[in-house]
């Protein structure tokens, strides 16, 4: 069952291929801000993936998300996403990303659904 509280970190180091020059968000050679989504979204997946019941996975529904420092290749940048609302199959998450030092790279926050996965892909047909 998913309740508020639940939790997830993980930390990833940034790579030329997770620059605004390589994703074409931009021309510097920093983290690109799609690549901080993505991975702000994979710890929400992270925090609820042992609540999930047989069958079911969560869907992205709604982000906000300020960057607010660049991060340099080389960089590690620790992410956490905690669980702080859900409303029957909605999840809401606070998420924070920081240097290593505690420097805040990024925070927001994220909506994901709870899907039976082959229903929502059944749609797709």
């Amino acid at each position: 069952m998913i309740a508020a509280g639940l939790d997830a970190t993980r930390t990833f180091t940034v790579t030329d291929a997770d620059t605004a020059a390589a994703l074409g968000s931009g021309d510097i050679a920093v983290l690109a801000t799609p690549r901080l989504l993505a991975w702000c979204e994979a710890v929400a997946c992270d925090a609820v993936r042992d609540a999930l019941g047989s069958g079911q996975t969560t869907v992205g529904s709604r982000v906000r998300l300020a960057h607010e420092r660049p991060s340099p290749v080389g960089a590690e940048v620790g992410v956490r996403a905690a669980v702080v609302h859900v409303d029957g199959r909605l999840v809401r998450y606070d998420v924070v990303a920081e240097h290593a030092d505690g420097t805040v790279v990024g925070s927001g926050e994220v909506t994901r659904v709870v899907v039976d996965r082959e229903r929502f892909l059944s749609r797709l047909a």
